[in-house]
């Protein structure tokens, strides 16, 4: 079996592989959705999720020098600077990532409990779903959806 480095991962044309170097890791996307829920300070993100402050600073590392979030400097009264974390508008398209793993969940992996978040429209506050769309807005069937193969750029 050939092993992939992470180098060949970097490099890879496929836009699955270069996102996962991104946010594929589980505490990352846990991070991302506390992110989602308001959270901005690093203390704050420790605290919701439990994890070594070593870990966490990894994780916000990453995805500030992805651009998907960013640092900005805050200071509260009589304590030294520190940084606050932001969704940038390239974070913020992966709403659609952390709905379609919810969704999914909820489905298959949600056991006994009830689901711990419902995705709303904050417009008419009725029930949102992930989907496929089509040009035309049409939510497409998932038996409908095909990954084409793109040919490979010249050089």
């Amino acid at each position: 079996m050939r092993r992939t480095t992470r180098h060949a991962l970097l490099d890879s044309a496929c836009s699955i592989q270069r996102s996962l170097e991104v946010i594929g890791d589980p505490w990352t996307v846990l991070v991302l959705r506390e992110a989602f829920m308001g959270v901005t300070r690093f203390g704050d993100f420790a605290t919701a999720l439990g994890i070594s402050t070593d870990l966490l600073s990894d994780r916000l590392t990453t995805l500030v020098e992805a651009g998907v979030m960013e640092r900005r400097p805050y200071t509260e009264p009589g304590r030294r600077s520190r940084h606050s974390y932001h969704l940038t508008s390239t974070g913020e398209e992966l709403l659609l990532v952390l709905g379609a793993l919810q969704q999914w969940g909820d489905r298959h992996r949600l056991g006994d409990d009830a689901p711990s978040a419902e995705r709303r429209s904050r417009t008419t506050g009725g029930r949102l779903s992930v989907a496929f769309v089509d040009e035309s807005g049409g939510a497409v069937e998932l038996d409908d959806v095909a990954f084409v193969s793109m040919p490979a750029p010249e050089h």
